[in-house]
């Protein structure tokens, strides 16, 4: 079995790019690829104890998706309740912690239903924990954030002068997770596309060529490790 790497990353994200293309290169509908994507999920979950990661955190789908085509729309979303249905016994046998973090107003009443439903059963989990970002934004995650803290201060439960970073951070979806050490965007596209902004703010990139589906476990831990080669300073000068 694969040994942790030295200085490896505790919480890695993942903007999980390039199904669609994966698909149409192969002459197959677009859905195809997500599918496909789908599936290498659950690899690389099982391959983040290997490595010493702890939190895994992926970009499922943004509050930019809905402008994509009805047909594609409907088809994730009966992906992500099928996923959820498929994967729900294994993951709590596996100890995967399971949360999901974004908007769900705009979400199927059945698929919220199922994500609370999953979050409950993995909820006492520690082995892996896999946050999912579903209809996330990363500016809609901070005006939420805000329009709840603004509440709480026009309420007399917050003190504003108190107000400063960690004040907000305890308002974002990402409250109970660290912030990611290394963020992973891969089929070639050098953007963060509104993913964790705020949390993000020292995490290292790696923006890789490889699209989502042919991300297997070798070129996970090949990304792991050139990070493991990182200085990380946070603005500091080390000596």
């Amino acid at each position: 079995m694969p040994q942790s790497i030295e200085n490896g990353p505790e919480h890695v994200a993942i903007i999980m790019d390039g199904n669609g293309r994966w698909a149409q290169k192969r002459g197959r509908p677009r859905l195809f690829g997500h599918h496909a994507g789908a599936k290498r999920v659950r690899e690389i979950v099982e391959a983040c104890p290997e490595h010493g990661v702890k939190y895994l955190t992926i970009f499922a789908f943004s509050t930019e998706n809905w402008k994509r085509t009805q047909s594609e729309v409907a088809g994730l979303m009966s992906l992500f309740r099928r996923y959820i249905q498929r994967e729900t016994q294994e993951l709590v046998e596996k100890g995967v912690c399971v949360r999901f973090i974004g908007d769900r107003r705009q979400l199927d009443p059945k698929l919220q239903k199922l994500m609370d439903n999953l979050e409950d059963l993995t909820k006492d989990n520690t082995l892996v924990n896999l946050t999912i970002a579903l209809n996330y934004g990363g500016r809609d995650e901070v005006a939420r954030a805000i329009k709840k803290l603004a509440q709480d201060v026009a309420g007399g439960e917050l003190d504003p002068e108190t107000v400063d970073e960690s004040t907000l951070t305890r308002y974002l979806d990402t409250h109970v997770l660290p912030d990611p050490d290394l963020v992973i965007r891969t089929s070639g596209e050098a953007r963060i596309s509104n993913f964790l902004l705020w949390q993000s703010a020292y995490s290292e990139y790696e923006f890789i060529e490889t699209l989502w589906p042919d991300f297997t476990r070798d070129v996970f831990a090949k990304t792991l490790a050139k990070y493991g080669t990182r200085e990380r300073r946070f603005g500091a000068v080390l000596t």
